[in-house]
């Protein structure tokens, strides 16, 4: 019989390893760098129709122009900064997350990449993430004699 050591933390840190870094963290094949990590994540809906994925990420406070939407081996990865504008002012209390975000989504097999669609209004980037033809569900009518 063996003894073994009771490590009353060991299975916090571990749930606390699991929900609050490494769903953050992302694998990266563009450099040798093997995680990457944003300052703060920003909340999505993912729903699914017959015909198309679709994404819906808040991004309140960040410029389209410092979003960055793309595809690298059906993983798909929005990054970007929300820039905290400087100004000469007192700060009694900053509740706003700003820096940069990452988050990525295993796709499918089944998506057309190169139909994806994005959209950003109001602090709310889109994508449409169409399926294939061969995937979507077809109904066969059969005839019975």
């Amino acid at each position: 019989m063996s003894l073994n050591v009771w490590d009353p933390f060991h299975d916090m840190e571990a749930l606390l390893d699991k929900y609050s870094r490494t769903s953050r963290k992302t694998p990266t094949k563009s450099d040798d760098r093997a995680l990457e990590v944003g300052d703060w994540m920003p909340i999505v809906d993912i729903d699914e129709t017959p015909d198309a994925f679709h994404i819906r990420a808040e991004l309140p406070g960040v410029h389209k122009e410092d979003i960055n939407v793309a595809v690298d081996n059906n993983v798909l990865t929005i990054k970007g900064e929300k820039k905290k504008e400087q100004r000469d002012r007192k700060h009694h209390r900053t509740e706003c997350l700003y820096g940069s975000f990452v988050r990525s989504f295993t796709l499918p097999q089944s998506i057309r990449a190169d139909g994806i669609h994005a959209k950003y209004h109001n602090g709310a980037l889109n994508l449409n993430i169409p399926k294939a033809e061969e995937v979507k569900p077809r109904q066969i009518k059969v005839n019975v004699n």
